[in-house]
């Protein structure tokens, strides 16, 4: 497990760098004397790489020695962060986003890939986990300190810090890690042949929709905070939702072991979520209440990967790799639609307050379509009973 926890450690720098940038935007703002609607476009356009990159390059590269590739993944998201953390003009922060989406879009689903590899069968489940687990160990412990890090040196400090665990990440691998070829992630044409079946695009449907709602809101929360309360300092939110988070994807699992039922839990989580977003602009001014939106929005935000990938699984289990990795795209996809159309709605004059509101409706509207899912689903199985 030793291997794995090197690969974990890659994961961490992309969680924290995936993250972090939210709570930076309003710093980055003042710097390039920017609005928040262009300045979210970083965001926009790393989780956009982010996204497309793992299908692209896993064509290209299948079958390549599995420690070159990782090493070049991580060289060319180091090597981005760093002309982030110099960038002098906006147009260059864009650009080395978006290689650093790349490095981070390929580094990931192989890391995931060489965490199998490693291990015996009966392990493969908590190697995963364990990798896996770097990026949200990233996001709860990464994102806040990144933020202490910032309010002491900028901005900027923050990503030469991302850049340094990079390049550690780098040497470890180089150092020791072995180098063996490991089956390449599922490519473009592979996702989109899956999208055929109507209940596999429905369902990654339904992803894209949660991503859009809950990670293109959390673009915008230094902005919210505010817009809505004044409040200035927002790193307190932040490790409440990352707590959130890390609770969301402990429980998840278990509940579907116990329950069996991955498309009840997510119209569970759907309804939560909703309610959370359209709670938080009325909590946010009773003090304590107003983290408890951000926990709900955080456990509902990160559980609801599991029960997708579940139902994935059901629906193709000759295609289990392809189906998960189908709905990760999504779930990138749709944080990089989402804070683009967060900018957009900021762009056309609506402030900072009426994104809580819009993203409960995406997550209302994901909600309904879990529902007409479900119906679609109970409706099918009746109609296989009666033809038996």
């Amino acid at each position: 497990m030793q291997k794995v926890f090197l690969l974990s450690f890659g994961m961490f720098a992309l969680g924290l760098d995936a993250y972090v940038i939210a709570g930076l935007l309003p710093l980055m703002e003042a710097d390039f004397q920017l609005g928040t609607s262009q300045m979210g476009q970083a965001v926009s356009v790393f989780t956009l790489c982010y996204a497309l990159a793992a299908p692209i390059f896993a064509t290209l590269l299948a079958g390549k020695p599995v420690r070159r590739t990782l090493l070049i993944a991580l060289a060319v998201f180091t090597v981005a962060n760093a002309v982030t953390a110099a960038a002098s003009s906006f147009t260059l922060l864009l650009l080395s986003r978006a290689i650093a989406g790349i490095g981070a879009g390929l580094y990931s689903p192989l890391a995931a890939a060489a965490a199998a590899s490693l291990v015996s069968p009966e392990k493969r489940g908590r190697a995963l986990g364990t990798t896996l687990g770097g990026m949200s160990m990233g996001t709860v412990i990464g994102v806040p300190v990144g933020l202490l890090i910032a309010e002491q040196a900028g901005w900027r400090g923050t990503l030469w810090v991302i850049t340094a665990l990079g390049a550690v990440a780098i040497v470890s691998i180089l150092l020791r890690f072995p180098d063996f070829p490991v089956s390449a992630p599922p490519n473009l044409r592979q996702r989109l042949i899956m999208m055929a079946n109507r209940r596999v695009a429905a369902t990654v449907g339904i992803t894209f929709l949660t991503s859009v709602a809950s990670l293109g809101l959390y673009t915008y929360v230094s902005s919210i905070l505010l817009d809505l309360a004044g409040i200035h300092t927002i790193t307190a939110y932040l490790w409440v939702w990352g707590i959130g988070g890390v609770a969301g994807s402990f429980f998840i699992g278990s509940l579907i072991d116990r329950t069996k039922q991955p498309a009840i839990l997510m119209a569970g989580i759907l309804a939560i979520m909703a309610i959370a977003m359209f709670s938080l602009p009325f909590s946010l001014h009773y003090a304590v209440l107003g983290f408890i939106p951000f926990f709900l929005w955080g456990v509902t935000g990160w559980a609801s990967q599991a029960p997708q990938q579940h139902t994935l699984l059901q629906l193709q289990p000759q295609q289990g790799p392809a189906a998960v990795a189908l709905n990760s795209s999504a779930n990138y996809l749709g944080s990089s639609v989402g804070a683009s159309l967060g900018g957009a709605v900021l762009l056309i004059g609506f402030s900072p307050s009426h994104l809580p509101y819009l993203a409960g409706g995406l997550a209302a509207a994901a909600l309904i379509g879990q529902g007409l899912l479900l119906a679609w689903s109970k409706a099918g199985k009746e109609q296989a009973a009666e033809y038996h």
